[in-house]
């Protein structure tokens, strides 16, 4: 007849130790550590994001410094290309897509561009009024009435 030890109380775990034994035991599960939905990006992946980057910034710079569109149409083409940059590198420098995992990653950027559109509108609106409001001619000019 086998008697079982005595038992024993297990000390206080530290939170960096148990931190380790979370990621251990994630590497037996699933053959590699850190898996907690995040996309893992390759060389390739990097590549491509640098290349469309720079292509991206290449095009711009040619239209502006070989001057062949006029400024109408080349203020929009390069606010256009800026927006699809800004898309290259959330998708490909900061891992964000649609997965379920990025939700909230997506919901806080949803959020800061709400924020930074309000600053900029509300800025411009203030500007243009004061522009306005304090054009030549609108103040009397003279001596005290």
């Amino acid at each position: 007849m086998h008697i079982p030890d005595k038992p024993t109380l297990h000390p206080a775990k530290d939170p960096h130790t148990e931190l380790a034994d979370h990621h251990a035991v994630d590497k037996l599960n699933h053959g590699h550590g850190h898996d907690h939905g995040a996309g893992h990006a390759s060389v390739k992946d990097y590549l491509i994001g640098f290349s469309l980057s720079v292509i991206l910034t290449a095009i711009p710079f040619a239209l502006t410094m070989l001057k062949l569109l006029p400024t109408a149409t080349l203020v929009p083409v390069i606010l256009i290309l800026g927006v699809i940059q800004i898309v290259v590198h959330l998708r490909y420098f900061l891992h964000m897509n649609s997965s379920s995992s990025q939700v909230w990653n997506n919901l806080a950027f949803i959020f800061t561009a709400i924020i930074v559109g309000i600053l900029i509108v509300g800025s411009l609106w203030v500007m243009t009024h004061l522009n306005h409001n304090m054009a030549p001619g609108m103040m009397s000019g003279g001596g005290m009435g």
